[in-house]
């Protein structure tokens, strides 16, 4: 059996604090294969951001083995997660985090520039991105100039640009209004079902339930299979 893109046997994360341990992930196990979308549902507090860090690569595990790509997050190094955050995995965030300086063309080409590509390819790919994601009008425009909903799509363009295998999103549609909140999941859904991404979001809405393959629900940092429409 091919291994998955994601796999995780007894995962977890604590954290020391005055009051003691802390476990934002405990003894969680479950794989999520190449190209499937995957809904990682639960309440605030819950651990979802806790996992989505570690399959980042944004902090690692106190214990137990995180596999991605083929990669051993576990063991991993400093340097060998840097460049797994360049190569493997994109993130799109709840608030964006664009650079308000910079036009839309520029926000997508920073992630390929800092990783040493040279700026022509990188711009070819970065309109192909903008051109699928309808913002070819928009590449020259500030953030300011942009709806949510629009700013959120060149997110997922700038995630996409050194062509990682995974995509995480945390929260992507919690500051748009419900149309461009849809609009954003089947762009995402799509990169699933089109393109083969593994695609793993964290949310509480139910905009995504009818496109996902799966639904993980995390409750008090312990993991399980959910359905669809958990919250």
């Amino acid at each position: 059996m091919a291994e998955p893109m994601i796999a995780a046997s007894g995962l977890t994360r604590v954290y020391a604090t005055q009051a003691g341990d802390v476990a934002g992930v405990r003894e969680a196990s479950f794989r999520i294969e190449e190209g499937h979308l995957v809904l990682l549902k639960g309440a605030s507090g819950s651990g979802k951001s806790t996992l989505l860090s570690l399959l980042a690569g944004l902090d690692t595990p106190t214990s137990g083995i995180l596999r991605v790509a083929g990669r051993d997050l576990t063991t991993a190094g400093q340097a060998e997660l840097t460049e797994y955050r360049r190569r493997v995995v994109g993130i799109v965030f709840q608030s964006f985090n664009l650079m308000p300086t910079m036009t839309v063309l520029e926000n997508v080409c920073l992630p390929a520039l800092l990783a040493g590509e040279a700026l022509p390819r990188v711009r070819e790919r970065a309109k192909n991105h903008l051109e699928w994601l309808g913002l070819s009008r928009r590449a020259a425009h500030l953030p300011e100039e942009l709806s949510g909903g629009e700013m959120q799509r060149t997110a997922i363009a700038r995630a996409l640009i050194n062509d990682p295998p995974v995509i995480l999103a945390d929260e992507p549609t919690g500051n748009l209004d419900s149309a461009s909140g849809r609009t954003v999941t089947e762009y995402l859904a799509q990169l699933a079902s089109r393109f083969g991404r593994t695609v793993v979001i964290a949310t509480h809405g139910a905009l995504a339930d009818h496109l996902a393959d799966r639904v993980l629900t995390i409750t008090d940092g312990v993991v399980s299979e959910g359905a669809c429409g958990a919250s």
